[in-house]
């Protein structure tokens, strides 16, 4: 099955990385020379890795199911504007994807044990809920689409507090990834902290949401990284009910 890799940045290389590891060979590509990728250079690959940016990622899913390809793994973030069409295109070709704003399985759970949190620091007074997101100097979207999902699940959890959630944004550097969340109260705070060390681990997950796609057939159109991780991890929760 051949693969494809769009983007030839720190993510899609980490990604080339763990697929060589595994005997595969990808297929790695930069910005196009136009607009977007012809689709007689693709080929009709069996799994597309999305790395690039935002603005091309629509794009080069377009591109990708005009030239067969029918499964992706989308981990990059700034494009949330074309999410229904791209989601629209995958649902007419029958394709599936797996879209995620971080594909750190680690990162994934730790969106669970926050959701967690606020529900009960939520159901006490006096404690303000906040995030503290760090990344390296270029990473263009502010805050980080893994910060917005913070966010979401926070105001979700806790109503009260959506409209003044505060998230503090930090570009220097070269860190791929800080994510903290606190709840802070008159007399104690209470901090969750997220810290990537580099990019092994969103290539891992990206491995782990392409072999779920290939394992039986999905549904058409966007799942959420959440699908892939509730089934690692079911056993461990049916196993402490």
């Amino acid at each position: 099955m051949s693969t494809i890799i769009f983007g030839d940045g720190n993510l899609g290389r980490a990604i080339a990385a763990a697929l060589r590891e595994t005997g595969t060979e990808p297929l790695i590509l930069g910005r196009p020379a136009g607009r977007r990728h012809a689709p007689a250079d693709l080929g009709g690959a069996g799994m597309v890795f999305e790395a690039s940016r935002g603005e091309a990622v629509r794009g080069n899913v377009e591109s990708a199911l005009a030239a067969g390809c029918r499964r992706f793994v989308i981990g990059t973030t700034g494009w949330d504007a074309d999410r229904p069409a791209v989601d629209e295109a995958l649902r007419e070709a029958g394709a599936s994807a797996v879209v995620a704003a971080n594909l750190s399985v680690g990162a994934a759970v730790f969106l669970r044990i926050v959701e967690r949190a606020a529900a009960l620091y939520g159901a006490v007074d006096g404690f303000d809920p906040y995030i503290v997101e760090w990344h390296r100097r270029s990473k263009r979207d502010r805050p980080s689409g893994t910060a917005r999902e913070l966010a979401r699940r926070l105001s979700a959890a806790q109503p009260q507090s959506a409209d003044d959630l505060e998230v503090a944004v930090i570009r220097a550097g070269s860190s791929p990834g800080m994510h903290l969340v606190g709840f802070d109260a008159p007399g104690e705070t209470i901090e969750l902290r997220l810290t990537a060390r580099d990019r092994s681990a969103y290539a891992s997950g990206a491995l782990a949401a392409a072999a779920w796609l290939s394992s039986e057939s999905r549904p058409a159109g966007c799942h959420p990284f959440d699908a892939v991780v509730d089934e690692m991890t079911h056993p461990a929760l049916a196993a402490s009910a």
